[in-house]
């Protein structure tokens, strides 16, 4: 599983993370929510590797994520902009990073895996500088399908996608968190983290406040807690 203990991430004077656990097993969602500056990305980017936390650890089933050599096959990362390269089609963008990743495959897999992603197949062999951000999102998706990551890291995912390309990609979480994927996502959006998400984390100024599963709150009642704790 995922798991964040006792960390803290500390800028000059700013503490941005201050004593945060939490888990992430696999086949679970766990939304975080929390303001500008709340620490989630804080939180993502120690889970990538890209920052050191000042104390405490991150790890990737037992693995600590410092170690990117041993966890950079464990995770894959979909941010709130899926830098994908324009000029190439929807499945040339997933055989070269698939290639990237050490993976090989034909190219019928590759139509698989965008179709696994809710990339409808007319759009495959389109340019990327066609695709909406919604369609962006699905390739993002099928790299990390293709990937075969035990838990995919998101940053603001839903941030620009209209209610259909919202629903899609809520199908799709939940398809992953059946096959054993767990998803640690950062979001805004109150409405698809009771949605989406398994549990539910709160944060505020690096530290995490309240914690809930789905189940037992309603959009609502998430609103209401979410307001109160900012």
């Amino acid at each position: 599983m995922l798991q964040a203990n006792k960390l803290c991430m500390r800028y000059d004077d700013t503490l941005a993370i201050k004593d945060l656990s939490f888990t992430v097993a696999p086949g679970e969602i766990f939304c975080l929510l929390g303001q500008n500056g709340a620490g989630k990305t804080t939180t993502i980017n120690i889970f990538l590797g890209l920052l050191t936390p000042t104390s405490g650890e991150a790890l990737i089933d037992t693995h600590s994520a410092k170690n990117n050599k041993l966890t950079k096959n464990l995770i894959a990362y979909i941010p709130e902009i899926v830098q994908l390269y324009g000029n190439l089609s929807g499945l040339e963008n997933l055989d070269f990073f698939s290639r990237l990743a050490g993976f090989i495959y034909t190219k019928k897999e590759l139509q698989e895996f965008l179709l696994r992603a809710n990339l409808q197949e007319d759009a495959h062999q389109k340019k990327l500088h066609t695709y909406s951000k919604g369609m962006r999102q699905k390739v993002g998706i099928a790299i990390a399908l293709a990937k075969n990551a035990s838990y995919i890291l998101m940053d603001e995912p839903t941030s620009g996608l209209d209610p259909k390309a919202s629903v899609e990609f809520a199908e799709v979480c939940k398809e992953l968190s059946a096959n054993g994927v767990g998803i640690l996502m950062a979001t805004h959006d109150i409405f698809n983290a009771v949605n989406i998400g398994s549990k539910i984390g709160i944060m505020r100024e690096g530290t995490l406040v309240h914690t809930t599963e789905t189940a037992k709150i309603s959009a609502q009642e998430l609103q209401d807690l979410y307001i109160k704790t900012i």
